[in-house]
């Protein structure tokens, strides 16, 4: 292989690292929040959705916990039955149940694109590693990092400033039908999950991403000055 050739691969392979953090922090952040229990139990007692729906607490947890089996099994379609008023309760309706398939779709993409940039991100690091690249790792690491706090900072002007509207436009380019178009009224995924649970979570994802992406670029940060340091006294 040429210099040249093997100059250009390099490029082009640390671009991608650069690149796929982001993607990685942010889809691992996605997934976290999909089954971090916690966040389910925060959002019910936040917004007061058991004086809403009439459905006790620890019912609310049976849903939560049955929304998150879901998204981890291999059922084409959800059904979830918590105990209502003494009485079995089945708590989604058709036209939710179809949603939550396609939401459920959304979330395996998601897990997806975390294993593979994260396969990416080991085997890129592994290689500079193993090639005492260690510097330009963390370099590459450092504008990664850099890149994703900018993106969670406008992600943040966002949700600070046009939430709503970026939920709803959200909404129509993910799903190819309407059936996202539910009523707070009757149906119950709604009542469960009302917007301000929807902004509370976009919020817990976009600090989760800052929060892995700042890690990573103090860390790249401190090694590059402490290699530079250490550079600077052999010179001496």
């Amino acid at each position: 292989m040429t210099e040249q050739r093997y100059g250009l691969i390099s490029r082009v392979t640390r671009w991608l690292f650069i690149l796929s953090l982001p993607l990685l922090f942010l889809s691992v952040a996605v997934a976290t929040a999909v089954n971090f229990a916690p966040l389910y139990s925060y959002g019910f007692e936040r917004y007061e959705i058991s004086q809403r729906t009439g459905i006790d607490s620890e019912q609310l947890e049976v849903a939560a916990a049955g929304l998150r089996g879901y998204f981890n099994s291999d059922e084409v379609l959800i059904s979830v039955t918590i105990i209502r008023d003494g009485l079995p309760f089945t708590l989604f309706n058709e036209r939710e149940v179809i949603h939550l398939k396609d939401v459920k779709d959304l979330f395996r993409l998601d897990y997806l694109l975390a294993g593979i940039t994260l396969l990416y991100g080991l085997g890129y690091t592994a290689y500079g590693l193993a090639k005492a690249e260690k510097r330009r790792l963390a370099g590459a690491a450092l504008w990664g990092g850099g890149l994703t706090l900018g993106l969670m900072l406008l992600a943040g002007a966002g949700i600070l400033f046009g939430f709503d509207s970026l939920f709803w436009q959200f909404h129509e380019i993910a799903f190819s039908n309407d059936f996202w178009l539910l009523d707070p009224n009757t149906d119950y995924l709604v009542m469960l999950f009302p917007n301000g649970f929807w902004y509370d979570a976009t919020a817990f994802i976009a600090v989760l991403a800052a929060l892995a992406a700042a890690a990573t670029a103090g860390g790249a940060w401190l090694y590059l000055k402490k290699s530079k340091a250490q550079t600077r006294g052999r010179l001496q």
